[in-house]
């Protein structure tokens, strides 16, 4: 293994030396953005996951009322809330993940004192007091200014539990449902538009075959009724797990695109059986990360490729309710609570991405980032009363402006680096334009060692360039409660504007975002 690993390193050091040799001759990368563009980047691509795991919810969003030096408004904790209103979040999916499939709702609703302990066994084998329910996460989406995203319980639920959760929460008539509401202090329903039926049900939410699960979607949509409320409700089928092309097929195949509003994805950047470190890896696992990342661009288009197929209207959202970066829990913490670090290279994992979903706006209108606070790829991590930012909170607060802007067309042709035995591109891009009418160009430089000189011609020429930067001196640089601005952006004076055009260069390891007049 110690001689596989000094192999590795070997390799990864000589193709970052060929690379840097080849650049420091090569000719700028020339980047043409279009004037104009047709499809509008759904700004819930921006969304973001809250799983009943680990240190997500209890000590992450929610520190309850009583006991706490934490300050808080219904026991959701301000500090988290004012941060995540910061990244205009637009959608928080809740209560899972594969803990979804083993909740059931009306445990956490009623008084506090009266809800029934539930013992996680999924994620830890803790036990939880239901305190945190649909009211609590109702109103927390309130705080937040957030669409609420429910993934109902297929896998150990019943048809009847998700339909009376959907009149629980929908309903403003009188019925039984929205009795049991009012009597729990809430009257006006709450009007929730987003319901996954059952996640992961190729996995933890049933271990089922396409086909089976295709007909469980007909029977559970058939009752999940949009007359409940004023507006019909958008009904999300549990989607494939990686490649299998197959589940999305069957689900556009054998679904009547009348019950199917969004088919979900899931990948994450993932060695699966061996997870490396979080903070102290070496370069190679870096850019075995990053291969696995890019493959989220691979995954997109053949997914989205089925979906045309039987949906060349694009009716059918592609909906990626879960990605991002997997690695090894922190030394010392429970491995059952997913509790990882959040470096460079997650900034750029998380700019990367995001500008995949971006220029395939086309059919990917929404995602979730996993997760939210404390889990895998969080934006914020807590400690009792701290709080700090991570890499990917900035990315993700720097790429605002593309929420409900008009994706333009980017051409351009990477150059490639060297990833192990395989190549993948080193420069990732798209361009939006808001109801301004200004062009915002995000930017993602993979490589580690290089930097590469860029050329942009945007639509009918600039004028005036200002961007932020993300970059560090180290990939794996992150913040600590100690040094919680260790990695944060900065004002990015490396653009100019000569001839109508930008030109500047991208640094090793960055995440840029122009601002084009």
């Amino acid at each position: 293994m110690v001689r596989t690993r000094r192999i590795l390193t070997i390799l990864c050091a000589t193709a970052a030396i060929l690379s840097a040799a080849a650049a420091s001759g090569a000719e700028p990368i020339r980047i043409t953005v279009g004037a104009a563009g047709k499809d509008t980047i759904n700004r819930n691509i921006y969304g973001h996951f809250s799983e009943h795991l680990g240190r997500c919810i209890y000590g992450g969003f929610y520190v309850g009322e009583k006991n706490t030096l934490v300050p808080n408004t219904r026991g959701m904790r301000n500090d988290v809330v004012q941060a995540l209103r910061k990244l205009h979040i637009p959608l928080l999916r809740w209560p899972g993940g594969c803990f979804a499939d083993t909740y059931h709702w009306k445990d956490g609703i009623g008084p506090k004192e009266n809800r029934p302990t539930i013992v996680n066994t999924w994620w830890g084998g803790v036990t939880e007091d239901n305190s945190f329910g649909t009211h609590e996460f109702l109103d927390l989406c309130e705080q937040l200014g957030a669409e609420p995203y429910i993934s109902g319980n297929v896998g150990s639920g019943t048809v009847q539990e998700f339909a009376d959760w959907i009149q629980y929460v929908n309903f403003g008539g009188i019925g039984p449902m929205a009795n049991l509401r009012r009597k729990n202090g809430h009257d006006a329903p709450w009007a929730v538009k987003y319901w996954g039926v059952g996640n992961e049900t190729w996995g933890c939410g049933g271990n089922m075959t396409a086909e089976y699960y295709a007909n469980i979607y007909r029977m559970y949509t058939t009752f999940a009724s949009s007359s409940w409320g004023k507006s019909p409700i958008f009904r999300i089928a549990s989607g494939a797990g990686g490649g299998d092309y197959h589940w999305t097929e069957v689900l556009m195949r054998d679904v009547p695109h009348w019950m199917l509003d969004g088919v979900g994805l899931h990948h994450y950047a993932a060695r699966w059986g061996s997870m490396g470190p979080a903070t102290g890896f070496p370069d190679e696992d870096y850019y075995d990360t990053m291969k696995r990342a890019w493959q989220m661009e691979e995954l997109v288009n053949g997914h989205a490729a089925i979906m045309d197929k039987y949906d060349p209207n694009k009716k059918v959202a592609l909906a990626v309710d879960e990605w991002g970066g997997w690695y090894a829990v922190e030394p010392g913490t429970n491995p059952g609570f997913l509790y990882q670090q959040n470096t460079m290279r997650d900034a750029v994992l998380a700019g990367m991405t995001l500008n995949v979903f971006n220029n395939r706006a086309d059919r990917v209108r929404m995602a979730n980032l996993a997760q939210t606070v404390n889990v895998l790829q969080a934006v914020i991590l807590t400690d009792s009363v701290h709080m700090l930012l991570t890499p990917t909170y900035h990315v993700m607060e720097m790429y605002v402006p593309h929420q409900d802007a008009v994706l333009l067309p980017v051409s351009f042709a990477s150059p490639m680096i060297y990833a192990g035995k395989d190549t993948m591109k080193a420069v990732s891009v798209s361009a939006s334009k808001d109801r301004n009418n200004i062009t915002h160009i995000s930017l993602v430089n993979v490589d580690l060692r290089v930097a590469h000189e860029i050329q942009l011609a945007v639509g009918d020429g600039v004028k005036k360039v200002s961007g932020r930067i993300l970059r560090s001196g180290k990939v794996q640089d992150h913040n600590t409660f100690e040094k919680p601005d260790a990695v944060k952006p900065a004002e990015f004076r490396g653009a100019k504007v000569e001839g109508g055009m930008v030109k500047l260069t991208l640094p090793a390891c960055s995440v840029v975002m122009l601002t084009v007049n």
